[in-house]
């Protein structure tokens, strides 16, 4: 089979520009909630600063571009409204002498984030949540930080969604 270079010069298939935007707006989102932590700007401010001029800034050559609005703005506000439910949850598969404020910051919106996703975000199966925000680790951290995010969200996902961990 022959690829097709008109399709590649697009960026991808259909599927492909859905993944990339969906990747894209997790990012934008922990981005976000680093930004809520450390300014004293309301929530909604932050996101629509994000939408409005964020997506489209230079930073080391990168740019956010063209985002799943709709989940950046579930995931952002999701997790910033249910912040203390969700480091309660992450509570309980962190290691017994660490705890969620000791976790770096921007480890800690990635998970997060991620946990608001499994708990409320169900139309996405939890691997490929877990993949899509342990990636979003491996972006920031070294292998050992990206490790734990993933021990720590692999046992989250089957707490919160056995159903989809069972054997068939």
């Amino acid at each position: 089979m022959t690829s097709d270079p008109s399709r590649e010069q697009r960026g991808g298939t259909r599927q492909d520009r859905v993944v990339r935007r969906r990747r894209a707006a997790r990012l934008a989102v922990v981005q976000a909630l680093y930004q809520a932590e450390i300014s004293s700007a309301a929530p909604d401010k932050i996101a629509l600063e994000f939408l409005q001029h964020r997506l489209t800034e230079d930073l080391d050559g990168l740019t956010l571009g063209d985002i799943d609005q709709k989940l950046f703005l579930d995931v952002f506000r999701g997790t910033h409204e249910k912040r203390q439910e969700l480091d309660d949850m992450l509570m309980a598969v962190i290691a017994e002498d660490w705890s969620v404020e000791r976790l770096d910051s921007m480890l800690r919106h990635i998970l997060r984030a991620a946990s608001w996703e499994l708990g409320y975000n169900t139309q996405v199966p939890a691997k490929v949540l877990v993949a899509e925000y342990v990636g979003l680790a491996h972006d920031f951290f070294a292998a050992r930080e990206a490790g734990m995010a993933n021990g720590m969200l692999n046992r989250l996902a089957r707490d919160l969604r056995p159903e989809e961990f069972s054997a068939a």
